[in-house]
Formats: C-alpha cells, structure tokens, sequence
C-alpha cells in the first residue's frame, strides 16, 4: 500500500512516499480503507521530532481518517466490512489502509462526505474532552478560544455556542476573525492588533470569561489568568508559545481558578472509547442537523503531503487541511 513516513526529523520535504504491507488489525481493531485523513499540528511536531509516537503505535503520522471498514478483529462486532466509519487513530493516517481501534471509531454523519468526516476525530474529540469535559463548560456561561480560525478553534466555536454558549475568539487577520464569528463567536479579537485582555474585560464589563481555551502557553498564560472570571478553567491543549512562564498564585487563589489540561494521542483506549460515545450522543446529531460543520480549507492528494504540511505552517488557512487517497 500506499504510504507517507517520515525519512527523518526535518521540514516537509522528508516526507516520504513509500510501499508498506497492509497493516493487520488486532483482536479489538478494525482495519480501513482510507480515503481521506486530517492533516493536524501534532503531525508538523512529529515530523520535527519534537512528538514521537506512543508505544505500540505505527509510526507514520496521521491521526485521524476516514473510510470504509475492510477488515475486523475477532473480537469486533459492532462494524462489518463495507461501514463507513470516521476514526481516531495513534498515528498511520496517513496511508491506503490504517487499522484503529473499533471503539474509537464512528459512523459518518448522515449527510457529510469523507473529506469532512476524516475532519472530525481528532478535532471534536480535542474539542469535547477539554471544553465540556475539563473546562465544564455549562450553558449560559462563557469561553474565550484561542486560535479561532484553526481546525480545533472553528470546532470549538460551533460546539460552544450550540451548547448555549457566550463565545469569544481571537485570530491573526481580519478575514479570520470575520470567519469566526460567522461561525458563532460573539467578537473576535485581532491580536495583532488588540490586547485580548483589555476586549474580553470590556465586552464582559469587567467580569471575565468562565473558560479559556488555549493552545499558545507561554506569554499567553499569565494574561489568560487575568481574563478568568471568578471559578474560572484555563484549560491547555497546546504549547506553540513555549512551554513555560512565570505565573502570579496569588489571582488563582483569588480567584479560585482551576488549571489543566491534556493531551489526545497517549491517552488509554477506554478514555478515547467514552468520548467517542460522548461524541456520538451529543454532537452528531447537531451535525445531522447541520448546526455543526467542519470547516475544509483545502485537500491534497496523499502523495502531496508536503504541500499540505507546507499550507499549515502558514497558518494561512481556516479550518481543516485535509488528505485524499
């Protein structure tokens, strides 16, 4: 089969086209005939060598995809060869046929193509295990998304908002931020050129946010403090500012804040299984509905796998990047 790896740490150029055998999917697996995966940021650090795969995982990157299931485990029997499912993976997306683990992975939503569906894993569980979860977001309350206009932050907006949300972003460039709130987000902040911390303090008069969102860290962590309201979460995803700072205890206690936060990919099975069925009660049915939507920015075909990784580190793009088979 068809498949990318990564020849060694480096920029996009050493990804690389290769033949693999077909993987075999264990007793608990299912194996997919891939026809489109999401291109995600840990798939950039991985290729950087900066996030190794965990133990037992293939090491080609890709961790999420979606198709249509080609072959089962023996102790599968909640899906049969010819589903169509969207998946969760610990890497290997990124090839013609990827096995996943049968309880993270998911029924297409009615009315979405694989293009969008292979958007959602990755991204949604991302988004409902720190936002609703973690942070405990509630209806009625408020959450500030950093990155709005990512994969993750696009998601985040909609989820928010149809669960009764006060939405706030922040974004790069106007057209961003515009996007944003079409999608749900009551203002969105250009952070180059406004202070995040002086819009949320006004628009809330004062009172803050009851949920941060963020995947900066650094710099950022001090300021997302100061824009928490009273029992607020700042809950971490990511840490593309850096990964320490220097933090002032005395407004946490204050406060009674609550910090956190986690990552996806090491996570046990059994945690991942939960969500996706967290996922399959509460979010699939509003995109069903259509209320919720990934947002596709744009496709490669697999073998241009480079030129995919290339467009993300711009950040020029809104929404999800996403590979085709």
């Amino acid at each position: 089969m068809l498949a990318i790896e990564i020849s060694r740490p480096g920029g996009p150029e050493v990804l690389t086209a290769v033949d693999r055998p077909k993987p075999i999917p264990g007793r608990s697996e299912i194996l997919i005939a891939v026809t489109a995966a999401g291109v995600n940021r840990p798939d950039i650090m991985q290729r950087q060598g900066k996030y190794p795969p965990p133990p037992g995982a293939s090491d080609l990157p890709g961790l999420e995809v979606a198709g249509t299931v080609a072959g089962c485990g023996s102790d599968v029997n909640n899906w049969h060869v010819g589903d169509k499912v969207c998946a969760l993976v610990s890497g290997g997306g990124y090839a013609e046929y990827c096995v996943a683990e049968a309880s993270v992975a998911l029924p297409i939503p009615a009315g979405l193509d694989f293009i969008s569906a292979a958007a959602l894993p990755e991204t949604y569980f991302t988004v409902w295990t720190n936002v609703f979860d973690r942070g405990q977001l509630k209806p009625g309350e408020s959450v500030l998304v950093h990155g709005g206009s990512s994969g993750i932050g696009t998601a985040a907006i909609q989820l928010a908002s149809a669960f009764g949300a006060r939405v706030f972003a922040t974004a790069g460039t106007a057209d961003k931020c515009a996007a944003c709130k079409r999608l749900g987000a009551e203002q969105a902040i250009n952070y180059r050129d406004e202070d995040f911390v002086e819009v949320i303090n006004t628009v809330t008069s004062g009172n803050g946010v009851d949920v941060v969102l963020d995947m900066v860290g650094g710099d950022y962590t001090p300021r997302n403090i100061r824009v928490l309201a009273p029992s607020g979460r700042l809950v971490q995803i990511a840490i593309l500012g850096g990964p320490k700072t220097t933090i002032n205890w005395i407004p946490i206690m204050q406060k009674r804040l609550v910090l956190t936060g986690s990552t996806l990919r090491p996570r046990p099975t059994a945690e991942k299984a939960a969500i996706a069925q967290a996922l399959h009660q509460n979010v699939w049915p509003l995109i069903e509905k259509g209320q919720v939507q990934p947002v596709i920015y744009a496709t490669f075909a697999l073998k241009e796998v480079s030129e995919a990784h290339q467009l993300m580190e711009t950040s020029a793009h809104i929404g999800k990047i996403v590979l085709t088979s």
